[in-house]
């Protein structure tokens, strides 16, 4: 069963020579597009099952090409995998789960008093074209979170699981660390330049993103400043703004001179560094609300709507335009007599811009018995949203990557699609569903679940800080402020904004100080548990394509 995909182009380019010598010939190759992306080959669990058995003489070799290797090697056990549990369909067995987790609570001392943080916009009745001016001292001086009493009740708990890709998007800088040349290289590929010198942060632009995706991710981190004053280190980060990853692994045959690139999402062949997405904090233009908001509304529409009462198909809501396996998607509508079980829509934006959004408030989308996730450009902003309905995600399978997808498991949060023949699988998947309605709402229910408490704000922050924190202790030289910069914060964003965006970012905006510390960074995956995680999936998918037929 091809489930887990790989891609051996990228953009709809041809590999090196370099990364041929290291990936394994395809199974078989099909022809797309280049809006489309990457053409699938062979589930790559079962290629880097197939590699291992040579681990022993890649880890005995010496030199650049046995590092490199060795990063292939464990970002494809790593990267191009799901999470599995197991335990969760007793149809698939009752072998216990990796990374199942239990439920975490953020540690939290409810003694503390709350530190409020200064937000002063002046006189808003002026205008001016120019925004307001900075403070002259951060908001809270670093020697502030020393005063705040410590949190009860010990250490605070370990971070979840997928906190662990930390380490594995900064193993290419290990040992050697990121010089200012390295920085530099990556401007082309950069939106921005976002520098902290003394708790203060100032953005260098080098191209506008689309929409208010820049703009978010810099607010994003001023209230991570805020929420954790003195905490956030000096640091010298470029960010892009765009979908898929762009720093190729095959390129680099030394891996510490690859480009450090922070993004949104990537995939096993490329070297990004993960960033939570602008969303979280608001996406006006298509009128979603920050993500706490969001997930109070869709609490309220799950709690009006039970899951017995929904109807019972497959929901998708979105544009296929341009994105070839959406168009495969829409041929599963009911057609011809065919009945694939999904009921899929075509979102007019124009229309939607003028009707408000009246008609896509994800809240209402929480009426089907199963929701679709599907991927566009690379990875999808909808995952988050689809998971929060308690309705089982009926998950097509993709090579991309983002924080939320990386902690999701197999069986437990989501039913995998297979993207080779998407109808059959969804039509299956539904049936199934609703010839074993407990097991099937439960899938729904612990997807919700981990969409609402281990990516709730409080681990959002707490992953930016880890990861912030980890890649500062890697700059091999103190961070300056470029000529060109200049300096942001809380107020020169949110005093001159209006509407929507003005109301997103007030509701997004951290007003106390943490009254707790952040959660603890786990350790790094060892080669053997992503090996144990690699095999469990492969018998997953294996499982699942014989109940296909």
């Amino acid at each position: 069963m091809k489930n887990t995909v790989f891609p051996a182009r990228l953009s709809g380019q041809q590999d090196e020579e370099g990364a041929a010598a290291l990936v394994p010939p395809p199974v078989a190759e099909e022809k797309i597009d280049e809006e489309d992306g990457a053409p699938w080959k062979d589930g790559a669990m079962l290629l880097a099952r197939r590699w291992l058995s040579s681990l022993g003489m890649v880890l005995r070799t010496s030199g650049v090409g046995s590092v490199m290797i060795g990063l292939m090697l464990l970002a494809l056990l790593l990267g191009a995998r799901r999470w599995v549990g197991l335990d969760a369909l007793s149809i698939l067995g009752n072998t216990a789960s990796i990374g199942a987790g239990q439920r975490r609570r953020h540690h939290s001392n409810p003694m503390a008093p709350l530190l409020p943080i200064p937000f002063i916009c002046g006189n808003e009745n002026e205008t001016s074209p120019q925004p307001p001016k900075c403070p002259v001292t951060p908001a809270l001086p670093p020697s502030t979170s020393q005063l705040l009493p410590q949190p009860a009740g010990g250490p605070a708990p370990s971070c979840p699981e997928y906190f662990r890709y930390i380490h594995d998007d900064l193993r290419p800088w290990r040992g050697a660390g990121i010089t200012r040349e390295a920085v530099e290289r990556a401007r082309p590929h950069a939106y921005f330049r976002l520098v902290i010198v003394g708790g203060r942060a100032y953005v260098e632009t080098y191209q506008r993103a689309y929409q208010i995706r820049d703009l978010f991710t810099q607010w994003g981190i001023l209230q991570l400043m805020r929420r954790y004053p003195g905490r956030v280190p000096d640091l010298d980060i470029m960010f892009a703004c765009d979908d898929p990853g762009q720093v190729r692994a095959a390129d680099f045959p030394t891996p510490s001179e690859a480009p450090p690139v922070f993004r949104y999402c990537k995939d096993a062949l490329t070297l990004d560094i993960v960033f939570p997405d602008w969303s979280f904090w608001g996406w006006p233009e298509v009128g979603i609300r920050p993500w706490t908001q969001i997930l109070e509304e869709v609490r309220q529409e799950n709690e009006r709507v039970r899951w017995s009462e929904r109807q019972p198909y497959a929901f998708w809501k979105g544009s296929p335009a341009g994105y070839r396996i959406r168009h495969e998607l829409m041929r599963c509508n009911a057609s011809n007599g065919q009945e694939w079980n999904a009921r899929l829509f075509n979102q007019d934006w124009n229309h939607a811009i003028q009707n408000e959004f009246k008609d896509s408030r994800i809240p209402k989308q929480c009426t089907y018995r199963y929701k679709v996730y599907v991927e566009g450009n690379a990875w999808s902003v909808s995952e988050k949203y689809i998971l929060a309905c308690d309705s089982p995600v009926l998950f097509i399978t993709t090579p991309f990557q983002d924080i939320l997808s990386r902690g999701l498991v197999a069986g437990k949060h989501y039913w995998p699609i297979n993207r080779e023949h998407v109808c059959k699988s969804i039509k299956f998947a539904v049936d199934w569903g609703n010839e074993h309605p407990a097991q099937a709402q439960l899938i729904g229910e612990q997807g919700s679940r981990f969409v609402r408490e281990e990516m709730s704000m409080d681990y959002i922050y707490d992953y930016m800080l880890h990861l912030l924190t980890e890649y500062a202790k890697l700059l091999r030289y103190k961070p300056t402020v470029p000529e060109k910069a200049v300096e942001i914060c809380t107020e020169s964003i949110a005093c001159p904004s209006q509407g929507l965006h003005r109301d997103c970012l007030m509701d997004s905006m951290e007003k106390h100080v943490a009254g707790f510390d952040p959660c603890t960074l786990p350790p790094p995956f060892t080669v053997k548990e992503a090996k144990e995680i690699a095999d469990m999936e492969a018998e997953v998918l294996r499982k699942i394509e014989k109940m296909e037929g």
